[in-house]
Order: C-alpha cells, then structure tokens, then sequence
C-alpha cells in the first residue's frame, strides 16, 4: 500500500502537469513525470502559509515535489518545521500579535513594541536560516501628517536596520491596498514606501511588493517594478481582482510580470498568495507555479 507520503508527491507532481499545460508550458515529460520540478527557471517561488489549510508537514511535502523553494508568513515556532522539510522559511513573521498590520512605524507609539520584537527576532531568525523578516508600516493616524509619517518609518527603521545588517536579515515592509482589503492603510503606494527606503539607505530594510495590492491601488506594475527594484526585497501574487488564481481568468499577465522580474536579475523570493477557487488547491498552486516558471 502507497504512504501518505507518496500520495501527496504524486497528486503534487500531476497537479504540476496539468497546470505546465494550462500555462502553455509543455515541459520534456519523463516516464515518472517528475522531472518538470527541477527546473524552476530564474525565479525562486514560494506560497504564503495562510492560502493552504493542509498541515504544514503536508503543504511543505505538495510544495517540495512541486518544485518550489520556500514557503512564505511562518511563525518562528514553525522555522524549524519547515527548514526541516527542506523548503526555506522565504518571509518569517517576528512574532504572534494581534493586529500585526495596523501596528506599523508609521507611528513613533508604536516603535518601542516593534523595536524590540525584531530585536529578540533578528538573532534567532539568523540562527533558524530565515533570511526576511516581515513589518508594517501601519494604519494612519488622522494626528500624524503624511510627511512626518513617513519620517516616522525612517527613523523607526533606521534603529533596526544595523542589527539586521549585523545577522544577515532583511526587513521587508509590506505595501498594501487601502482601496479593498486594507482601509486606513498607510503603506498603500509605490512612492510613499521608496522614499520611506531611500531615507534609511541600508541593503537589509527592503519592500515587500505585493503585486495584487498595487494593482488594485495603481496599476503599472511591471513599469514601478523596474523603477523601483533597488528598494524591493520580496514580490507576492494574486489575482487582480478578487485575490484569486493568477491565471487568465483574471487582469494582469502575470507571466511577463515574472519575466520582468528575472530580467532584472531579481535574486529574492516571489511568493504566491492568492485565495484557491479549485477543490484541488494542488492545482492551482502548481499552476502558479508554471506560470511564473520563466
């Protein structure tokens, strides 16, 4: 009788099949049919946690047979589970709180909380492997102006970023939609989290680009990637709109946005996140995967 194992690699591996095929991928099929997981192309991929409601024992299995390289929004008592899978924690969470991303340092009321969460983070990420670690730039304050907001994350980061230089960590803050998901926002264009950026100046406070949330706020992807890929440390999808399959049954091609990436000799983690409408959440997993397989 087939391991449980064994049935999640083989559903993994026909999933990626199916969706190579769908993408208009047509990889050189082996008698085991496996072999497409080998070659990822230039980009490497990962899932965000929270789009899988598998045990992450057997999400990291699906994933590793798929091909990809990490898994995304893990808990740090849940590094080791995943490095021990052999995927790579590719965006670790510093620690468990409630609202995570309306508390940003957009705020100066808020620095000491997130100071010294990355603190006692930051060493213990290094020791784990976990090379970014996620953080906010928060909901507005109606009482803090846009430009002292900004000067706000600078200085709030700024603090931060000489010890995650010192352990080989990367702070990525995220940019998000105010517009649907995300109200009150504060994070929610290119151009607020570049200037938040050039202000600290360090390799180790990056963006994380979050492709659906600046399409539905303004568009232009593959042009604000290119211009602005010096700040960007992470890239996550999903379908525009809805947050869906980033298929065609959705706005963006997200094909030329992933060749825009790799053109660009992007050398991080382009994340998959995205709410699965299939009953086989396999599939569409795979199929992401095919398509950003440039």
């Amino acid at each position: 009788m087939s391991s449980d194992t064994d049935r999640v690699d083989r559903r993994a591996a026909l999933a990626r099949i199916v969706a190579l095929a769908a993408a208009g991928v047509t990889p050189a099929l082996a008698a085991g049919a496996a072999a497409p997981a080998k070659t990822p192309g230039r980009l490497k991929q990962s899932l965000c946690r929270w789009t899988s409601k598998a045990p992450l024992p057997e999400l990291c299995r699906s994933l590793k047979g798929m091909g990809f390289a990490g898994i995304d929004l893990i808990f740090p008592d849940e590094w080791s589970m995943v490095n021990d899978s052999g995927l790579a924690v590719a965006m670790g969470y510093p620690g468990r709180r409630e609202k995570f991303i309306e508390t940003g340092f957009n705020d100066p009321a808020n620095h000491a909380l997130l100071l010294k969460e990355l603190e006692t983070a930051i060493p213990l990420a290094q020791r784990a492997g976990v090379k970014n670690l996620i953080a906010m730039f928060g909901n507005r304050n109606p009482a803090i102006a846009e430009g002292r907001a900004l000067e706000n994350c600078v200085a709030g980061l700024a603090k931060i970023a000489p010890l995650a230089m010192e352990n080989g960590v990367t702070i990525c803050v995220e940019l998000l939609n105010s517009k649907v998901d995300h109200p009150g926002y504060q994070g929610d264009r290119t151009a607020f989290g570049a200037a938040v950026m050039r202000g600290i100046g360090s390799p180790n406070v990056k963006l994380l680009y979050d492709i659906y949330h600046m399409q539905t706020m303004e568009g232009d992807v593959i042009r604000t990637i290119r211009d602005n890929i010096a700040w960007i440390g992470h890239f996550h999808t999903g379908g525009v709109p809805g947050r869906h399959e980033i298929n065609d049954t959705q706005e963006l091609n997200y094909r030329a946005i992933a060749t825009a990436i790799a053109d660009l000799n992007f050398a991080g983690y382009v994340a998959h996140e995205f709410s699965p409408t299939r009953p086989d959440v396999s599939a569409s997993q795979a199929e992401a995967f095919a398509i950003c397989s440039v």
